[in-house]
């Protein structure tokens, strides 16, 4: 349902009239979305239409915004007071016999969050998800514990969400803030949000918004420094809380919620590699993650036992409801990183050629925490094999949000010795089935305008010579620097690549590597001294996994793993020729 197929009505309270829009079943929970600054609630058009499959939503233009009416005069008609009051008006109007689930974003979120922390609202909020937009009380508490005890780290968070904040000096100033926005601001505010924001064309902004952030402008001046100097002790969260931070946010700090648990003991944590609206660029991501929220608690309420919506693990912030497609899942670091986005509660996908294994790595992934796990066979190397599931994936399971291409064969041997067949075979799976990946996957992330991660797995062997491994060192190499390039290419659509370059690690891929230009008796010997000298290695892939999860949240480019990986990409970067020189060691197998 979309929104401008929504039932509008009008609720009157304080001297305003509210435009009031309300998408789905009426019989359904309740999920109440507030816009923020400068707004309307046609920012929430994207996630509102999503949700409206499960639940009754309701949206609204804040006072002031949109087709509401604004309060007159306009000084001291936006205190946070009055917007309690209009939050109650359109709460009672929607959902009189039962608490609604609020959902606020920058404003939307600093007005929502006096909402859940007074004694008058009680009861009539069920759960609050909160994105970009802290609490005054908390900010100015949290200002206070700073300038109290002024440490150097206190000094710099002070300093670095002071000039975050730059916007909220430059709107308390008289006169001016109005005349931008009914000026060259309001008209080329669209293209800035195209620009920076990378937020996609639509409904939004509407043709209200100069006279909207006009308005808004006393959402500041009416509350900012009052709250700010005199904080309320009693600011607590009386029901659950979801925290959303778009960890790329230009206008407010990380920071701020680090004692958010102090104010909120019910506190859901999340991270989006996003900047500030995401309410239009990250549609998807948020309606799965209010879903669950909101599932959660109404089960809590009907007494039955709720749904975990958090799972395990370090990373359970970030990647909790994502879908995630490894390839070569069916063992080694393909498996591991499967059971490693699984224990963040990601949906899984594991493709591997071996079927059985691959539904073996899907059936433990759902038990260790994966909301959800498919197994798919599939060959890599087989082009349309991979587009017919690419195809299927976008179909039955949604867009992926992260893709690692990790399936890989190995192959040793001079390159004299080494065939033409061997070398299509290396380069048939270990490049092209990289380059089917990033190629299918890729499109449908791009057209899906949400960003994501693609991680390829390449290998020390790509920057690090070797006169035994020209065929496979080759097709990591060029693995690497594809990576590189679609990197470049893919960073202006919010989509990051990493190239994640193991060394010696332990996995299955040793007894089974190839040795070119040996009898077979020959190969099946060098196969076993090579899985036990790896295994003396003894590094595990669950390391390198956890350096793929790792690589995704700080979005590194190329990541080496395990010492002698590290070493040699030092060595390549800063002493090739002694790099070259140990190329022509001879090895021992």
């Amino acid at each position: 349902m979309r929104i401008e197929e929504a039932t509008e009505r009008w609720v009157r309270t304080g001297g305003v009239e509210l435009c009031v829009a309300e998408m789905g079943d009426t019989a359904r929970p309740t999920v109440l979305l507030v816009h923020g600054y400068p707004d309307s609630k046609e920012v929430w058009a994207e996630v509102a239409s999503r949700l409206a499959e499960h639940f009754h939503v309701v949206l609204y233009d804040v006072r002031g915004h949109g087709r509401s009416t604004a309060p007159q005069p306009l000084r001291g008609g936006f205190t946070l007071e009055k917007l309690t009051d209009d939050f109650l008006a359109v709460a009672d109007a929607v959902s009189p016999d039962r608490p609604v689930h609020l959902v606020g974003h920058d404003w939307g979120s600093v007005q929502s969050w006096e909402f859940v922390t007074i004694r008058r609202t009680e009861g009539r909020i069920a759960s609050f998800t909160s994105m970009s937009g802290p609490s005054l009380d908390h900010f100015g508490h949290w200002i206070k514990k700073r300038m109290v005890r002024p440490t150097p780290r206190a000094a710099a968070q002070l300093l670095g969400q002071g000039a975050k904040s730059w916007y909220v000096y430059m709107l308390h100033t008289p006169v001016l803030p109005e005349l931008a926005w009914r000026g060259p601001l309001g008209r080329q505010w669209p293209r800035i949000l195209q620009r920076v924001e990378k937020m996609p064309a639509g409904d939004y902004p509407t043709a209200s918004l100069p006279r909207d952030a006009a308005h808004g402008a006393w959402l500041y001046r009416d509350n900012i420094r009052a709250r700010l100097r005199r904080p309320r002790a009693d600011a607590y969260a009386h029901a659950p809380v979801q925290l959303i931070t778009p960890t790329g946010d230009a206008f407010l700090s990380e920071r701020l919620y680090d004692e958010l648990e102090q104010w909120a003991p019910q506190l859901v944590r999340r991270s989006l590699p996003a900047k500030h609206w995401v309410p239009r660029t990250r549609p998807d991501q948020l309606a799965s993650w209010i879903t669950d929220f909101v599932t959660a608690n109404e089960d809590t309420a009907a007494g039955v036992a709720p749904r975990d919506t958090v799972a395990g693990g370090p990373y359970a912030d970030r990647f909790a409801g994502q879908l995630v497609l490894v390839t070569g899942a069916a063992g080694g670091i393909g498996r591991a990183t499967a059971y490693a986005f699984a224990e963040a509660g990601a949906r899984i996908v594991a493709v591997d050629r071996d079927a059985e294994g691959a539904a073996r790595t899907a059936e433990m992934a759902r038990l260790i925490g994966a909301p959800k796990s498919w197994a798919e066979t599939v060959d890599v190397s087989d082009e349309q094999a991979m587009e017919k599931l690419a195809e299927k994936v976008a179909t039955e399971y949604g867009i992926v949000d992260v893709l690692v291409n990790n399936a890989g064969i190995g192959l040793s041997g001079s390159f004299l010795d080494t065939t033409s067949e061997d070398w299509k075979k290396v380069l048939d799976v270990n490049l092209w089935g990289v380059i089917h990946g990033c190629r299918l996957f890729g499109r449908q992330m791009a057209d899906r305008g949400q960003g994501g991660h693609i991680v390829n797995t390449a290998s020390a062997a790509a920057y690090q010579p070797s006169r035994a491994l020209p065929a496979y060192s080759t097709s990591k190499a060029a693995v690497l620097m594809l990576s590189e390039c679609l990197r470049a290419e893919f960073a202006g659509r919010g989509i990051g690549v990493s190239a994640i370059c193991p060394g010696l690690v332990n996995t299955g891929i040793t007894s089974t590597a190839r040795f070119a230009g040996v009898s077979a008796d020959e190969e099946k010997l060098r196969q076993r001294k090579t899985a036990r000298l790896y295994g003396m290695r003894n590094y595990p892939p669950e390391k390198v996994a956890d350096a793929v999860l790792k690589a995704v949240v700080r979005n590194q480019a190329v990541v080496p793993v395990t010492p002698e990986a590290r070493g040699a990409h030092f060595l390549s970067r800063f002493a090739p020729k002694a790099l070259r020189a140990i190329a022509r060691l001879e090895p021992p197998l």
